[in-house]
């Protein structure tokens, strides 16, 4: 429950509750109905009348009890977030335990080919039939693939489906005891060697596996950090301990996933948001019946009830997507940290920009650093350079300049990556007689125009209608789309480049199932020459034919009032050049701008990240802003407009000390889905003041009469002031 307190309820004599009751999930009665909750500490004494406590109804027979370890660290995260314990808990229990009736889910069904295999339709296959080959091939060098590893290695059930008719491959269920595993199980037939660097980095993390160190691995894109990953990872596999690997995106689990099968003879699990309950769930159960040797997931893995942990990873820790920005604020990469520490195990941090904070406790000395500075193999870091779009005309966002080099380049028989943050065909439509704009009714904010779909849609609270076909304002028919989104870009290059095949990848053209996965595979295979797509495509994808990246509309995050905002922009703009020259053909980067003088365009292009991130965290000293200030916002919206600001400033009244208070501000957008935005930003020069005026401010808001009227939440340290 959403509620900042624990429930009492009495165990009858009836219930046998077990050696281990701490963890355990329970059904009980709670406010007319029955609920599971989760016991979470056992006493004999209670101040509330024994007449008034309630009792637990029973215990489910498949009971999954927490580890204590899961138990203490909710727990941690809790408090620091400030948070209600009963979300945190709905947060780390998958959807099926939280439910009173479930279906029982069976063993997971893995495919192996058959003993006696008919070579006349192995080749009947290779020559007609190139997809189901390759399907072939994966799951006989790797006979206890599922379905679901299957699809994100980017295969297709009909597939499946089709060699196991042809009596090819058949499915079958492991043995149900314990798994173990070793030295035995870990391939070294395509082992790279290391450089020294790397090697320095993996010797510093396996001869202390059994204590905590927070490990930055700093390396340029292309340095090798997944080998370095891999070759920690066997000396864990040698002790038969389990690893968590979580990376930002599940577009990254494909490729991930593909490395770590080709490497490790082990159960290898997923969980991300693409996966249903079913498949959710059995991840979880194969984690905490220490079945799973490894886990790779977004960051809702970080709760996985690993009961043998031995280290974990955060690839891209700098990714904004380890930030859950509803409900339990928390930050995957922290609370990786603090389950490392907690449990004495090594942690790696892995990225080509890593995030301020994290630089600044790497040169603390709170972390250990490790710099690669070198590319793996001939491989060389692909050159900056920026296009002057002021006197250009720009046809769907590219300039002549751009348009001649993608010519150049496919000409080449290499590929191009054109990278625009802006799904859709256009951010806005207008009437060219009037200016009238198509405005979301909800929302400050105009309609996206998705063309394909035949609509207009608002990208805040996905409210649809169909594209108008006179203005509504003064009946004109003269209604143009106003600037690029992929969607269009898509159309033009494909119209400008027809002998060439582009593929888009993007939220939209990725909604199916499996189809990122399928679309990352084709790119691979060099079945398309022109890459369009967001910020999807931005990072640890390894692209060894694209020698060209071009991104497109840098100039709105130079001028952002969110101090963090040049920083993420500098973190995007070298993870997609990091997309160039990849492999031996060297690479080139160009950035469209109207801005080429700009001081933080010239910096990443002269000096490059880490000096750009030097003298900004120097800025960030001076202005005394995070890291060395630490933060909370509180988000406040209602139904009026005036009840927010109202409830804001009076919290500020609230007795603080050692902070002040920045706003009450409108929000970017100050109405979003109907609703009225204001924030309120507390900061303090430590982090002990600022849980201390945290929870002052959480007891001074039940005091306030206008607090019932409004949604308010708070984030402890916020990555995100524009929401």
């Amino acid at each position: 429950m959403p509620l900042r307190q624990l429930f009492s309820y009495q165990l009858p004599e009836s219930i046998d509750i077990g050696q281990e009751a701490i963890g355990r999930r329970v059904l009980v009665p709670f406010s007319g109905r029955q609920v599971i909750g989760v016991i979470v500490q056992l006493t004999k004494d209670t101040h509330i009348d024994a007449d008034k406590l309630k009792s637990i109804i029973s215990i489910p027979e498949d009971e999954f009890p927490l580890p204590a370890s899961i138990v203490n660290l909710i727990s941690l995260v809790a408090n620091y977030y400030h948070h209600p314990i009963g979300e945190v808990y709905h947060l780390a229990l998958p959807a099926a335990l939280r439910k009173i009736d479930r279906e029982v889910i069976p063993p997971t069904e893995r495919w192996r080919t058959y003993s006696e295999q008919p070579q006349l339709a192995i080749e009947k296959i290779a020559s007609g039939a190139p997809k189901q080959f390759q399907l072939y091939q994966a799951i006989a060098e790797q006979p206890n693939l599922t379905w679901l590893e299957l699809r994100q290695l980017g295969f297709e059930k009909a597939q499946l489906t089709a060699l196991h008719n042809k009596r090819l491959i058949e499915p079958y269920l492991p043995d149900n005891t314990p798994y173990s595993w070793g030295a035995s199980h870990i391939n070294h037939s395509n082992k790279h060697k290391l450089s020294t660097e790397q090697a320095i980095v993996v010797t510093a993390v396996t001869q202390q596996l059994a204590s905590f160190n927070c490990h930055l691995v700093d390396g340029v894109t292309g340095s090798g950090k997944t080998e370095v990953y891999l070759q920690a990872i066997e000396a864990v596999i040698e002790k038969e301990q389990q690893v968590l690997v979580l990376v930002p995106e599940i577009g990254l689990t494909p490729q991930m996933l593909s490395r770590f099968e080709n490497r490790f003879d082990v159960p290898i699990y997923l969980n991300h948001s693409g996966l249903n309950e079913k498949e959710r769930l059995q991840t979880w159960q194969a984690a905490h019946q220490g079945k799973a040797a490894i886990v790779i997931g977004t960051r809702s893995a970080v709760f996985m009830p690993l009961q043998r942990l031995g280290l974990i990873i955060i690839d891209e820790e700098h990714d904004a997507s380890f930030k859950q920005q509803d409900t339990l604020r928390y930050h995957a990469r922290d609370v990786a940290i603090m389950r490392a520490k907690q449990i004495d195990i090594p942690i790696v941090l892995g990225s080509a920009t890593p995030s301020f904070e994290s630089i600044h406790n790497a040169t603390t000395g709170k972390f250990r650093y490790h710099r690669l500075t070198k590319r793996a193999g001939n491989s060389v870091e692909a050159k900056l350079d920026l296009i002057d779009t002021t006197n250009q005309t720009l046809e769907s966002g590219i300039s002549p300049t751009l348009r001649r080099s993608i010519e150049q380049t496919l000409a080449k028989h290499e590929q191009v990556l054109i990278f625009l943050n802006r799904r859709g065909y256009a951010p806005a439509i207008n009437c060219q007689e009037c200016n009238w704009l198509a405005e979301c009714s909800r929302c400050n904010s105009t309609y996206t125009l998705h063309q394909k779909q035949g609509l207009l849609i608002c990208h805040h609270c996905n409210s649809q209608k169909r594209i108008p076909t006179q203005c509504a304002n003064c009946g004109s028919i003269r209604i143009k789309a106003q600037g690029v989104g992929t969607e269009q870009l898509e159309q033009y290059l494909s119209t400008t480049f027809p002998q060439y095949s582009s593929v888009r990848i993007d939220r939209d053209s990725t909604r199916k199932k499996g189809e990122l996965a399928k679309l990352l595979n084709q790119v691979a295979n060099k079945e398309h020459q022109i890459l369009i797509g967001t910020q999807m495509l931005a990072k640890g994808h390894h692209f060894p034919d694209v020698t060209l990246v071009a991104i497109l509309d840098v100039d709105g995050a130079l001028f952002s009032y969110d101090y963090r905002a040049s920083e993420y922009m500098a973190q995007l703009l070298v993870q997609v050049a990091g997309r160039a020259g990849r492999a031996s053909k060297p690479g080139r980067v160009l950035v469209q701008t109207r801005y080429p003088e700009h001081p933080l365009l010239q910096d990443l292009k002269h000096n490059g990240y880490r000096h750009f991130s030097t003298l900004a965290l120097e800025e960030r000293r001076l202005a005394q802003l995070p890291p060395y200030s630490f933060q909370v916002l509180v988000r406040a919206e209602a139904n009026y407009p005036s009840y927010p600001e109202k409830f804001l400033r009076e919290l500020s009244q609230a007795p603080i000390a050692q902070g002040k208070f920045a706003g009450p501000l409108p929000t970017v957008m100050e109405k979003k889905a109907g609703k009225y935005r204001f924030h309120l930003i507390l900061q303090s020069p430590t982090r002990q003041a600022l849980h201390h005026n945290i929870r002052q401010l959480l007891n001074y808001a039940t005091e306030i009469s206008i607090a019932n009227k409004v949604r308010w939440t708070i984030d402890v340290d916020p990555t995100d002031l524009t929401w």
